[in-house]
């Protein structure tokens, strides 16, 4: 599926002639090391990605958007690949390969927009990393208030939540929600977002996500935060996941220091390590992690950014060493 989204992209891209098109480009590469019990603990440079984002106008009431990323293996993937057809802010239906809007973080989390290197706990477990789909998405603005709704194949039942994502549907129903916002004042806006779908294979058992976003920025200061909440439900038993996190730095300038406190609680006792199919299930999932992420980002130029991030990693009942230290470098042009 991905490869014929991709050629249907570049066959796409060919017909438009380059006065139409304005590109954004990324690059990041990561080094971290951490604790003996950290994945990485020896030191490892990683996470190399680069992107390009293509959007421009077909028509008046017509524009598009394709965003490529290029992975260290040598693949690359399709991020979005959408037509767009509307005539003003207040709606806006698009078809194809989108952003699945929950939360605000996830459509916001190229190397160039985080103050922060990793991911946080809940966006981490409980969805997949730049969460995508294929189907129609509309959206809209009116007034002090924006929506986005949105129907495509859903996620996929794997061995966690965050391991769900398709894009050739698994069975019969298929996954809906939204995004509902308020902006209260400039700088200050919040948000709510649905999910549900049927996501086994047997098209018999439901998954709903709902997430509550907070973004604040006021006299240099910068306050983000996410909470989200997801029931899985699983043979004769349901399985629950639960976190957030809440950060906030101040803009100096250059020079942006940066903290987040991170929570997450996550039960199922069908999946975890060992899950193959509904006849096959894996060793359960039983977590209560929490992290501090503390660091900076600095904004050596335009298009030059230098993030550390020092994570201060816990776990209830359970004693690790898997703190880390990672550094990043991430331009875009």
């Amino acid at each position: 599926m991905k490869n014929k989204i991709l050629l249907f992209s570049f066959l796409f891209f060919a017909l438009i002639t380059p006065g139409q098109s304005e590109i954004i480009g990324y690059f990041s590469l990561d080094f971290a090391i951490g604790q003996e019990q950290s994945e990485v603990s020896k030191g490892s440079f990683q996470n190399s990605q680069a992107g390009l984002l293509f959007f421009g106008d077909i028509s008046p009431s017509v524009s598009y958007l394709t965003e490529f990323r290029f992975k260290p293996e040598g693949t690359v993937d399709v991020e979005q690949a959408l037509v767009s057809f509307g005539t003003s802010e207040a709606f806006a239906l698009n078809l194809g390969l989108y952003l699945v809007p929950f939360g605000r973080y996830n459509q916001s989390s190229r190397p160039h927009q985080t103050l922060l290197i990793n991911p946080p706990l809940n966006v981490e477990r409980m969805y997949p990393f730049f969460w995508r789909d294929v189907g129609v998405l509309l959206e809209g603005r009116i007034r002090s208030f924006f929506y986005s709704a949105f129907l495509g194949n859903g996620l996929f039942e794997d061995v966690s939540l965050s391991g769900g994502q398709q894009f050739r549907d698994n069975n019969k129903d298929k996954g809906k929600g939204g995004r509902l916002g308020l902006v209260i004042s400039q700088g200050f806006e919040i948000a709510y977002s649905y999910y549900r779908s049927k996501y086994d294979v047997d098209n018999s058992r439901n998954l709903t996500l709902q997430g509550v976003d907070l973004f604040w920025y006021v006299e240099g200061v910068l306050v983000h935060a996410e909470y989200s909440k997801a029931r899985m439900e699983i043979p004769d038993d349901t399985g629950n996941a639960e976190g957030f996190f809440i950060q906030a730095a101040l803009d100096l300038g250059q020079f942006r220091p940066v903290a987040c406190y991170q929570h997450l609680d996550y039960e199922d006792g069908f999946h975890g390590p060992g899950f193959v199919s509904p006849d096959v299930p894996g060793s359960g999932i039983f977590e209560k992690k929490r992290r501090w992420a503390l660091g900076f980002a600095y904004q050596a130029s335009q298009n030059f950014l230098l993030k550390f991030e020092y994570d201060l990693n816990s776990e209830k009942d359970v004693e690790l060493k898997n703190d880390s230290l990672s550094v990043q470098i991430a331009f875009s042009f």
